[in-house]
C-alpha cells in the first residue's frame, strides 16, 4: 500500500518551501522541518517533505543507490510528485541522496549554464545530524560574519568538492541539507572551509 503524503498538502509544502528558501537564505542556520511523513525506508520524511514540496513533472529526479535499489520509494514520488526519475545525475534537476558519504562527486552533477545558471542540479542529502556552531566554516551571502555547521556523513573530501563546486560561480550545484528535525542550505556562494 502506498504511503501517504502531506496530510494538508497545501499548508504542508507552504512550511516546507519557506523552511527551505529560509535555510538557502542564510546558509549553515539550521530551521526547524517536522514533516509528518512516513514514507518508505529508506526515504526519510524530510527527504520526502522537500521532494513532494519543490519536484514536478518538469523536474527529472536522481535517487542514489540506496533509495534506487527500493521500487517502494521510485513509486511513492511517482505518485506524489509526477517527477520523472533519471539514472544520469547530470540530467537531474534534483538529487535525493540517502548515503551522503557515499554521494557521487559534485561535478558529475549538472552546474547549470552561463545564460542559465539556475538549471544547476540541487542536491537533497539526508545527514544523521546537522549541528550548528562547530564543524565547517562558513561565509559569504546570507551569512554575517561567518558561521559554522556539522554535518555528518560527508565524503571525505567534501569541502575540497564546494571548493571546486564554487570556482566558476554563478555555475555550480547547491545543497539542501536536513537531519532529523531540520534543513540547512549550502549553496554554491557560500565559502567552506575546514573548522
Amino acid at each position: 500500500m502506498l504511503a501517504p503524503g502531506f496530510a494538508d498538502p497545501v499548508h504542508d509544502a507552504q512550511g516546507t518551501f519557506r523552511a527551505v528558501m529560509d535555510a538557502l537564505a542564510r546558509p549553515g542556520q539550521p530551521r526547524p522541518l517536522v514533516p509528518g511523513l512516513a514514507p518508505p525506508a529508506p526515504l526519510t520524511p524530510e527527504l520526502a517533505a522537500v521532494a513532494l514540496t519543490l519536484t514536478d513533472a518538469d523536474t527529472p529526479v536522481w535517487l542514489d543507490a540506496a533509495l534506487a535499489a527500493v521500487p517502494d520509494v521510485a513509486a511513492y514520488l511517482r505518485f506524489h510528485t509526477g517527477a520523472p526519475l533519471t539514472d544520469d545525475p547530470a540530467r537531474a534537476a534534483f538529487a535525493l541522496v540517502r548515503e551522503p558519504a557515499r554521494c557521487p562527486p559534485l561535478r558529475r552533477f549538472a552546474p547549470g549554464t552561463p545564460a542559465y545558471p539556475d538549471t544547476s542540479t540541487t542536491l537533497v542529502l539526508a545527514l544523521d545530524s546537522l549541528i550548528p556552531g562547530e564543524g565547517l566554516h562558513l561565509s559569504g551571502p546570507g551569512i554575517r560574519g561567518a558561521a559554522r555547521v556539522a554535518p555528518e556523513p560527508v565524503p571525505a573530501d567534501f569541502v575540497a568538492q564546494l571548493a571546486e563546486n564554487r570556482a566558476d560561480f554563478p555555475l555550480g550545484v547547491d545543497l539542501i541539507l536536513t537531519a532529523p528535525g531540520r534543513v540547512a542550505g549550502l549553496p554554491r556562494s557560500t565559502v567552506v572551509t575546514e573548522g
